[in-house]
């Protein structure tokens, strides 16, 4: 065999080891905590309707195990719209198992009666025993670390004051930022909010809010829109996985281009 196959074929199975043992060492950049399973492809899912006015744009699937979804158009939707199928009762499903996943864990920090405006927060499950407000910023600060998650758990309801907002810093994915709601969720006008939003009962978006990065989930109730941006946030690939792959590749096209020669 040709001394210069042999040191490719030696070096791409280097690669390969490499990425298969990076695979081992660091867990995909997604929640370790919670799942949504079949959820995840859905921006919008709601219960009994979802309802839009305006120039809404939902990037990602909209699921309904209802039957009423109205507004679209003028709302445009880039992924499936399900209505009372297969698919949305299997999404529907998999968000309250998540919800309650996000309910049985154990607070690191209890919040009941403040405020979340202005604060910068690390990684943690924070506990309201009531309602949630926030008004102004709320800088979610992930200290470098890509698996850490932000779990909110919220006894009553979860609401926005107008043009407050929630930013992610250092690293990290709106994948790992989840509010669990125990009624009903409401985004003030202009809010641009960040995480996967799982309500008990209802969510409203009012005019001009958006989820940048997230999802809205109403469990038991209704969805309403108004010229909102909702965009799911895709699970991103590993490094390692990338990697894993080109080491496959690589050592496929070598053995087809040994085979080749010899033949």
């Amino acid at each position: 065999m040709d001394e210069r196959i042999v040191s490719k074929i030696k070096c791409k199975s280097m690669i390969l080891l490499l990425a298969i043992l990076a695979v081992l060492l660091y867990p995909p950049m997604v929640s370790a905590t919670i799942t949504l399973d079949s959820a995840q492809s859905f921006a919008v899912l709601g219960s009994s309707t979802v309802t839009n006015i305006g120039a809404t744009i939902i990037y990602g699937n909209l699921g309904l195990t209802g039957s009423s979804v109205t507004g679209f158009p003028p709302g445009t939707v880039t992924g499936m719209i399900n209505i009372g199928d297969a698919a949305a009762q299997s999404a529907m499903t998999d968000a309250k198992n998540a919800y309650s996943a996000i309910a049985a864990l154990t607070p690191d920090y209890n919040y009941s009666g403040q405020g979340l405006g202005s604060l910068t927060l690390t990684p943690g499950v924070y506990y309201f025993s009531s309602s949630a407000q926030l008004t102004g910023p709320l800088t979610l600060n992930f200290q470098g670390n890509p698996n850490a998650d932000f779990i909110f758990q919220i006894g009553t309801t979860l609401t926005t004051a107008s043009s407050s907002s929630v930013i992610i810093t250092n690293g990290g994915s709106a994948n790992q930022v989840y509010w669990q709601v125990g009624t009903s969720a409401t985004l003030g006008t202009d809010t641009n909010f960040i995480g996967n939003i799982l309500a008990d009962q209802s969510i409203t978006l009012t005019t001009g809010a958006n989820i940048l990065d997230g999802r809205a989930f109403a469990l038991n109730a209704a969805v309403t829109l108004d010229s909102n941006v909702i965009k799911a946030a895709p699970v991103p690939v590993p490094p390692t996985v990338w990697l894993l792959g080109s080491g496959l590749a690589g050592l496929v096209g070598l053995r087809k281009r040994f085979k080749f020669k010899k033949a």
